[in-house]
């Protein structure tokens, strides 16, 4: 089977911007096609579009505004995980012969419908994701004995590293008091511990190995997949303190690639609430369960930048459609030695950790330079 690469990216900044969602992709295919002075719009085959918006036939639109005519234009709906799924189908068009260059573009509005599953009635009138983020946070405070002390820790590391991101939502360091004196939503969640729905765009582009090298000297292989649903409401989960869907990915992901959690340099996981963070290191094999915190925190205090290096979806905002591109980009620009001031040395293995509605779906990527 042929290898897949990532030849080439373009990322918006993350905003509040009130754009259309048809701008916001067209803006960052058009920071691709800036990227790329070897890439003709007569070379894509495949136009896939990551979004939760409700606007219809984006993948056609973006194809017209562009100038490009696919063989292959669709769009993918996976609420929070919806971009590295995309990513996903795009690298198997291409392992199945149908495409050689695919471009898989991520967008979404502030306001994005996405942000809640109307379909779960086992969630009453608290369909909002800050009450199932507050039940996993005193599952997971009550079993590991764990603190919002303890927690405010993630916010205030990744605040600090989203500082050298120059796309990032945020552009403010939080303390540990102005983040747990910041306003409660629920006993056990408060408003610093959140990611921010907002406006942004990000777009990839993948080839075959045959192709590839045409766009870029530095491509970044796809070496494992892994990918798990283990339901849509999230009371079926498992455990409320672990994430099963994230665990199962994984295991699929090292199998495919051939690597385990011991190679990886650098990860971008899923932190869309702070305790998203430690359960996400604690499921994917870095930490032992209950053990994620004493790991933030030796990170947070020794400035290592291994986890979340452009701040995370806390720090950085979280599009939901463009979410898991923009962690891939990151991933790659960290393989590529092109992160500036958050660049991890020497990182040669790269792991995306991207994940929906309460980890109920759960996509991983492994990446090598």
């Amino acid at each position: 089977m042929s290898k897949v690469g990532i030849a080439s990216y373009g990322l918006t900044k993350f905003s509040k911007d009130d754009s259309k969602i048809e701008s916001v992709l067209l803006q960052s295919t058009k920071k691709l096609f800036d990227a790329s002075p070897n890439l003709s719009r007569n070379d894509i085959d495949a136009i896939l579009v990551s979004t939760n918006n409700n606007s219809k036939y984006l993948s056609a639109v973006l194809s017209e505004m562009s100038g490009i005519e696919p063989k292959i234009a669709h769009s993918v709906e996976s609420l929070c995980n919806s971009g590295t799924n995309a990513i996903v189908s795009a690298y198997s068009y291409i392992s199945a012969g149908l495409a050689d260059v695919v471009l898989v573009c991520g967008a979404e509005r502030y306001d994005s419908p996405g942000q809640i599953l109307e379909w779960d009635n086992s969630r009453g009138e608290f369909k909002h994701p800050i009450f199932w983020a507050s039940i996993f946070t005193k599952a997971y405070k009550r079993e590991f004995s764990i603190t919002d002390d303890d927690l405010a820790i993630v916010p205030v590391k990744n605040h600090k590293q989203s500082k050298n991101n120059p796309n990032a939502l945020s552009e403010k360091t939080y303390s540990l008091d102005e983040v747990i004196n910041s306003k409660k939503l629920t006993d056990d969640l408060r408003l610093h511990d959140c990611s921010r729905p907002c406006t942004g765009g990000a777009s990839i582009l993948l080839a075959s190995e045959n192709v590839c090298k045409k766009y870029t000297d530095t491509p970044i292989w796809i070496s494992g997949i892994g990918q798990k649903t283990t339901s849509a409401g999230f009371t079926k989960n498992i455990a409320f303190s672990s994430m099963e869907s994230s665990r199962i990915a994984a295991t699929s992901a090292f199998q495919m690639s051939k690597r385990n959690v011991m190679d990886i340099d650098v990860a971008e996981v899923h932190d869309a609430f702070s305790v998203c963070e430690p359960m996400a290191l604690e499921s994917l094999g870095f930490t032992d369960k209950g053990k994620g915190m004493n790991w933030i925190k030796e990170l947070h205090t020794t400035d290592n930048f291994k986890i979340n290096p452009r701040g995370g979806l806390i720090g950085a905002g979280h599009p939901l459609g463009a979410t898991g591109i923009a962690q891939t980009i990151e991933i790659t620009q960290q393989l590529q030695s092109s992160a500036d001031k958050r660049q991890v040395n020497n990182a040669k293995i790269g792991l995306v950790h991207n994940m929906s509605a309460a980890s109920t779906s759960s996509t991983v990527l492994v990446l090598e330079r």
